[in-house]
């Protein structure tokens, strides 16, 4: 017997008031990232088009009065922000919702709205169930600009956090400042007490201050909504100014007394809402969100990152990627140096050999490798248990 509804005995507390036809006014407050990100204008498709620089100019000093002038190029490339969807149904006996004294749909809307936040913030800063058409997540993101700090003996937290080398000086290298910090509650044990060298702390609170808590005088974020993955990072630190995401205009909330529910996996009929005497709240959220990662003179080449994190103790595992970019010549194939392989947002260059090397958690991924002059190449793999190898051949354009 389906046991996935509230029923009487979960609701004979509660009073009926009007019904709630809306929830996503207040989403954004029930998410760690949109409370902190960039939020641009609602989406009107199910894809948005971001134009960034991608290749800044160069200028030259002329040589002497009768010196040549050197031409230089500006390029610019597209990121997109992809609708992905968030949905769920509940379903109600209409004689539970006739006896009740409160308002159940009042009263389930706001743990939906915290549902909602969870799974974005989950998808998003740590890759959890992220929809196939985004980027890749800000952990990964991260990690492949080298921007992960492993906890290392005889280093203290003030060491990895603030020291040369620490999380927020891998976010300031690649040209960024740290606008915010996010992690879990039990983190706030590890900075109470921590001092700069002038003695004064580094981790502040003030309950009458917007900003709560302060870590080094960026606002710090402790989640209660799940959605932050302590054995994935300890702490997130990065300029979230960066990061930008957009609504789906065509967000609905329905009630819904007529039509059948369906187990996803069998395709049985769970209900039948007139048959049944039921009625469900559905509730569909859409949304995309990107980390532009525009060409800027501390990071022309695109591959640092606004964003930086502390592993744990044990840090999550990857595997290996290692791209192999050639002329794909049967004998002594000739290496491409300076391919760019940009893997779901996360952008490395090729070096000498034509190789360069991710480190990537299980899943599915889509690769785009592009050079000047040449055809450019896209490939889908998929990580496991073991490392991955791509041979990639570029072909010259005609």
């Amino acid at each position: 017997m389906p046991v996935n509804i509230t029923n009487r005995a979960d609701a004979e507390a509660i009073i009926r008031e009007q019904i709630v036809s809306s929830i996503f006014q207040d989403a954004p407050k029930n998410s760690v990232f949109m409370g902190m990100a960039r939020k641009l204008p609602n989406m009107t498709s199910n894809q948005t088009r971001i134009r960034v620089l991608d290749f800044l100019p160069t200028a030259y000093w002329v040589d002497g009065d009768t010196g040549m002038k050197q031409t230089t190029r500006q390029a610019w490339d597209n990121v997109y922000l992809n609708a992905g969807e968030l949905a769920v149904i509940v379903p109600i006996p209409d004689a539970v919702l006739s006896d009740t004294e409160f308002d159940i749909f009042g009263e389930i809307t706001p743990r939906i709205m915290e549902a909602i936040g969870q799974k974005v913030d989950a998808a998003v800063i740590f890759g959890d169930n992220r929809p196939r058409e985004w980027q890749a997540d800000i952990i990964t993101l991260a990690r492949q600009a080298g921007n992960n700090v492993a906890a290392a003996t005889g280093k203290d937290y003030y060491d990895l956090i603030l020291g040369d080398g620490g999380v927020f000086a891998k976010v300031e290298t690649d040209g960024f400042g740290v606008s915010g910090a996010v992690a879990p509650m039990n983190f706030k044990a590890k900075l109470r007490g921590l001092r700069d060298t002038t003695g004064q702390p580094i981790f502040k609170s003030n309950m009458q201050d917007v900003a709560r808590y302060t870590l080094d005088g960026a606002p710090i974020t402790f989640p209660e909504n799940g959605g932050f993955y302590p054995e994935i990072a300890q702490l997130v630190v990065g300029d979230f100014g960066q990061a930008v995401y957009s609504i789906r205009q065509d967000v609905t909330v329905k009630i819904l007394d007529q039509g059948v529910i369906q187990d996803p996996v069998t395709k049985e009929i769970v209900y039948n809402l007139a048959q049944q005497d039921m009625t469900a709240l559905r509730v569909v959220f859409r949304m995309g969100w990107a980390l532009p990662n525009p060409a800027t003179r501390m990071n022309e080449d695109r591959t640092g990152c606004a964003f930086a994190y502390l592993e744990p103790g044990t840090p999550a595992t990857t595997q290996k990627v290692t791209f192999t970019v050639t002329d794909g010549a049967e004998s002594s194939p000739k290496a491409y140096a300076g391919a760019r392989i940009n893997v779901d947002g996360a952008i490395l260059v090729t070096g000498a050999d034509g190789k360069a090397e991710f480190n990537l958690r299980a899943g599915t991924y889509t690769a785009k490798i592009s050079k000047k002059g040449f055809i450019t190449v896209t490939e889908t793999f998929t990580v496991a248990s073991t490392a991955v190898t791509k041979a990639i051949t570029l072909t010259a354009q005609s």
